[in-house]
């Protein structure tokens, strides 16, 4: 009996269980997929843009080399017998300053003699005119009628010609004696600066020995290197008087942030770097060494040294300016239109470090997408937060950029 009570006990529950359960399923409540498919516009932020006219910069690196650069060398022999305290390393001289001076005692000696032959040639001339005449008075006397050669014989007009020779002879040796008396003093060529000295007291010099490297102060050049593009917004000096384009030279390492020396295109060099292809400029920047008052405190140039160089393009006239980031593959810019992600091709006529100006494919009233986007298809939902808070600081950005260059500063 316990038995029987057991299994109906359990049968029940089972049955009970399978009724329940079958309620749960056929009462639960089915999933939609609405919200799931749902599309969402994409975020973006964007700026206006803006015609005007903009003079852009182009940036290259160079080197500072001499415009003016000489090795002294002796055009006499012999020993230093002084030199000068300005002749150092790092030292500057003015233009005919004496450098060094040679042992003139040779020299002054040579001079005496030169001297003392020249006044016998000269003694010598003398008498030969005085047998002329008496000459002269024999050959009227004769009155010989005598051949032109003949009468040059008696006339002793041959002897004349020698002793007038050697005069001359005498006077060319006097002057070059003066010549290598003077030499013995070695002057500076022009306002240098001294970059090495290779002589001192009581060195024995001879002809074309390096006595030391010196180079002008008024001019330095710096050597840049510009891509080849570039070079037909650049202005050079011409026959016309054209100045060259104006530059900027700055020192990122050396010089403090604000500081730069001020120079101009001087002259394209006509070959290419052998290495880079890129076209080489010379850049002249006056008083490198900040010796005239008008460069007071301004940084010096170092021979050798690498800089950084701004120089100031030709005007670009009624173009676009738009930051290089903002400008994305071959050569496309995304906009937004009505809601849209428009992809527009542009034409660039210019880059420099910060900017694109693109002179068509962009309107003034044109809102330029300026956020990154992972995804891009053309026509894709867009959407801005405060669109029209948005949209007037993009153009008061780009208002404000075109009032900082003055409209093509």
């Amino acid at each position: 009996m316990n038995r029987k009570k057991t299994l109906l006990i359990s049968l029940f529950i089972l049955l009970a269980a399978v009724v329940i359960t079958f309620v749960i399923f056929s009462t639960e409540p089915e999933a939609t997929s609405e919200g799931a498919t749902r599309q969402t516009a994409m975020l973006v932020e964007v700026t206006g843009v803006g015609r005007g006219d903009f003079q852009p910069s182009v940036v290259a690196t160079g080197v500072v080399i001499p415009a003016q650069e000489v090795t002294i060398s002796p055009r006499v022999s012999g020993e230093v017998v002084h030199r000068s305290e300005a002749f150092t390393p790092g030292g500057f001289v003015s233009k005919g300053q004496s450098l060094l001076t040679i042992d003139p005692a040779d020299y002054e000696n040579r001079l005496k003699m030169r001297k003392s032959e020249l006044l016998q040639a000269k003694a010598d001339l003398e008498m030969e005119m005085g047998r002329q005449h008496v000459a002269m008075q024999d050959y009227r006397l004769v009155e010989e009628g005598l051949t032109g050669e003949n009468k040059a014989l008696v006339l002793r007009e041959p002897q004349l010609n020698a002793a007038k020779s050697r005069v001359e002879s005498a006077e060319a040796a006097v002057k070059q004696a003066e010549l290598d008396l003077e030499r013995t003093i070695i002057r500076a060529p022009f306002d240098a600066h001294i970059l090495s000295r290779d002589v001192t007291l009581g060195s024995q010099v001879s002809l074309g020995e390096n006595l030391g490297r010196l180079v002008g102060m008024d001019v330095y050049w710096v050597e840049a290197t510009i891509p080849l593009d570039k070079l037909r917004w650049l202005s050079f000096p011409g026959d016309t008087g054209e100045q060259g384009s104006l530059v900027k030279v700055r020192s990122r390492t050396a010089w403090r942030a604000d500081e730069f020396r001020s120079g101009q295109l001087y002259k394209l060099v006509g070959a290419l770097e052998s290495q880079t292809r890129l076209a080489r400029v010379l850049i002249e920047v006056p008083d490198p060494l900040a010796h005239q008052p008008i460069s007071e405190g301004l940084p010096p140039l170092m021979i050798g040294a690498f800089l950084e160089t701004e120089i100031q393009g030709k005007k670009l006239e009624d173009v676009i300016r738009l930051s290089r980031d903002y400008l994305r593959q071959n050569e496309t810019v995304w906009l937004m239109e009505e809601g849209k992600l428009r992809i527009r091709e542009v034409e660039i006529i210019f880059r420099d470090e910060d900017h694109a100006y693109v002179s068509n494919g962009l309107d003034e009233d044109d809102q330029v997408v300026t956020t990154n986007l992972s995804t891009v298809v053309d026509g894709a939902a867009l959407r801005v937060e405060e669109t029209g808070n948005a949209s007037q600081a993009g153009g008061s950005q780009n208002q404000n950029e075109n009032q900082k260059s003055g409209g093509g500063q």
